[in-house]
Order: C-alpha cells, then structure tokens, then sequence
C-alpha cells in the first residue's frame, strides 16, 4: 500500500490535486472519496475530470441522480453513494458493474457500500485542519 499526503489551503488548490492525481489514473481504476460534507470531494472531482477533458463546470455532485457519466478522454463515474440504503440497491443499480468497466469510477461516501467495493482500490481521506486548509491522504490498496 503506498500513501501520500498532501495539504490543501483553498478549493483552486483541491481541484488542482484532483487534475494532478487523474494524469496518473487509468482504465478501472476506482478511486473513493472520504470526508465530511465541505470537505473538498466535489472540486477534487472537478480538478479530476478537467484533466480527462470534462470541462469543471458539467461536473456537479451526483447526490440525487447518484450516478454521474462523463465522457473525456476516458469514461468517468462518479457516485455519491449517500442516498444508498443497502448493498442490494446498489448492486439493483449496477454499481459493480462499472467497477470492471472500462472507465474510472470515483465514489463519494463509499463507507456505505464497502461490502462491494474492490480490494484493489485508491482510497482519498480529506480531513479539516483549519478554516480552509485540508489535509488529503491518499492511500493505493493493492
């Protein structure tokens, strides 16, 4: 498992981290997003999917359509899994699926469908550490 850390002091800074940790993704990579509400999820994935060539602004969070597709230079998911009430409505909505597909998955609020969730993994923590700064540990579970 490798780990790396880094600080973020405002959302320009978070999107930039996101564009930088997509130029090293690749097809099925699946990548989750911890942290609590404000905490930067959604501009990492917009900072992500400018990297892919998914203009920041299509990007919003998918809280209640719950699954967002982009298409860029490759197909991004994103999820928010917070409206999710158990493993069976997200396996009904063919979650699993797009974690074996060909597109990189990223999934706010993951800790609600960990039971389906592949052990080869990137997972993101954001953490407050002050009024604007965030700590972002992201650890490679392989």
């Amino acid at each position: 498992m490798k780990n790396e850390i880094y600080t973020s002091s405002s959302p320009e800074e978070t999107l930039s981290l996101g564009a930088k940790l997509a130029l090293k993704a690749a097809s099925g990579d699946v990548i989750c997003l911890y942290g609590d509400l404000g905490a930067g999820k959604t501009h990492f994935v917009k900072g992500f999917a400018s990297a892919l060539g998914i203009p920041p602004a299509e990007v919003d969070s998918p809280t209640f359509v719950l699954i967002q597709e982009y298409e860029g230079s490759l197909p991004l998911y994103h999820f928010d899994a917070y409206r999710i009430e158990s493993l069976d409505e997200a396996r009904r909505l063919g979650m699993e699926e797009y974690f074996y597909g060909d597109g990189i998955c990223l999934i706010e609020w993951p800790g609600r469908i960990a039971g389906i969730l592949p052990d080869t993994r990137t997972e993101v923590h954001f953490t407050h550490t002050g009024p604007n700064e965030r700590r972002v540990q992201v650890l490679h579970k392989y």
